[in-house]
């Protein structure tokens, strides 16, 4: 691995969305060389399916040998960076190192992604690092060796990268343009701006969740991979290293670094391309995936209207929030037949709600038997799901309210196509 070599001792380094993750990963290879680190991220309570807060981080960070700063930080939000850019300038003061790693994610298609899921991914990746990059580009103009790193891909204008989730591609592709812009605008001054992307998959708590499982590990780099290649990066002279658009395994390499494999979770096994890398298309890595026994929770190619059960789930679980939960507050498991055979959950009652495939592991109190073309025709609104149960074509065993209820979430997912 990438040995740390003490060149940022001292250095302190605002770091977004660092309470778990990569985020975290790079926050504690600084550590280890005595950086003073910034804990920007919201989770300052513990959440109830992704570990870590700022303050477990923290400890992580001390322990590690660093100096801290935990900071609740939504980066939507321009008062909320401004204070915690204050915070650490007063403590620390100043800042040599950002690091622009908080991205949102949803793999939809066009007509599957609300813009309450737009706003949030442009809000976080494209607006929210230029954001950053601003408030903290005054003090960085005055730090030692001043680098920002955003954790974005290449610029690959493939249609292939755009036509499966087009608005997640422009919030990540509009943090890689503060890249391209602001290293020339900013080259005089000597900040360095990069970016930094891995060329597999890295297990994460987001990739579990993607990937449909703890399996998903078995095709992943560990998140040292992208700490190790971060920190080569930081350390180079800001003056003449920027604009880079760089791939962990070949920054690892070019320092040096012989053994790649020692990265895997598991040594030897076929790994899954990281996604804006020519060579696999989104489809051959939802199939890579799938021939692995998961279930991504991405769809291979969208549809527009009714598809396939996957996808008119993925279209529900983008609407999924505190307040549909309030109001139904009941957990359903839907029985399909025909094309697309196969058992499917709505938990409207736990969280903020979540989607499944395979039985409700609490449970459901209404249960639904139908065809799959005829889910999918109910969601979209071409068949009416009272005529569907008064026809026979829809059969519901449980409770008879807790099905009217749905019907509501059915009407609110047809004004979103």
């Amino acid at each position: 691995m990438a040995a740390n070599t003490g060149k940022l001792v001292g250095k302190t380094i605002f770091i977004t969305g660092a309470s778990r993750g990569i985020g975290k990963a790079i926050a504690l290879k600084a550590a280890r060389d005595g950086a003073n680190i910034v804990i920007a991220a919201k989770t300052a309570e513990p959440h109830p399916k992704l570990p870590g807060t700022i303050y477990t981080a923290a400890k992580e960070v001390e322990a590690a040998g660093g100096k801290c700063l935990p900071c609740v930080v939504d980066i939507r939000y321009e008062e909320s960076v401004v204070k915690a850019v204050e915070e650490t300038v007063k403590k620390f003061g100043g800042i040599d190192i950002l690091v622009n790693n908080a991205s949102a994610i949803s793999l939809t298609g066009t007509l599957e992604t609300p813009m309450k899921k737009y706003d949030l991914m442009n809000g976080i990746n494209a607006r929210g690092t230029y954001m950053c990059s601003r408030v903290c580009l005054p003090y960085l103009k005055k730090g030692n060796n001043p680098h920002i790193l955003n954790l974005s891909p290449p610029l690959n204008l493939n249609p292939l990268w755009f036509k499966g989730h087009v608005a997640y591609t422009m919030a990540k592709y509009g943090m890689s343009m503060c890249v391209l812009g602001m290293a020339e605008e900013f080259k005089a001054d000597g900040v360095a701006v990069n970016a930094l992307w891995p060329r597999t998959a890295i297990l994460t708590a987001a990739m579990e969740m993607l990937g449909g499982g703890d399996g998903v590990a078995t095709q992943c780099r560990k998140a040292d991979i992208m700490s190790d290649a971060a920190y080569v990066m930081l350390c180079k002279d800001s003056k003449s290293y920027t604009g880079n658009f760089a791939i962990d395994d070949e920054v690892l390499a070019e320092a040096g670094v012989k053994d790649i494999d020692q990265y895997s979770c598991v040594p030897g096994s076929q790994l899954l391309p990281d996604f804006f890398l020519d060579g696999k298309t989104p489809e051959s890595l939802h199939d890579q995936m799938a021939q692995q026994g998961l279930k991504p929770k991405f769809a291979a190619s969208p549809s527009g209207g009714a598809g396939s059960p996957a996808q008119t789930f993925q279209m529900i679980e983008s609407m999924l929030g505190k307040d549909l939960v309030d109001s139904v507050n009941g957990i359903f498991q839907f029985k399909l037949t025909g094309a697309h055979e196969g058992s499917w959950y709505l938990d409207l009652k736990t969280g903020e709600g979540s989607v499944g495939e395979g039985e409700a592991p609490d449970g459901s109190q209404c249960t639904m038997t139908l065809d799959s073309d005829d889910f999918n025709k109910m969601f979209v609104g071409q068949l009416n799901a009272t005529n569907a149960f008064m026809s026979g074509k829809l059969k519901i065993k449980g409770d008879m309210g807790m099905a009217m209820k749905l019907e509501k979430l059915m009407s609110r997912t047809r004004a979103k196509l």
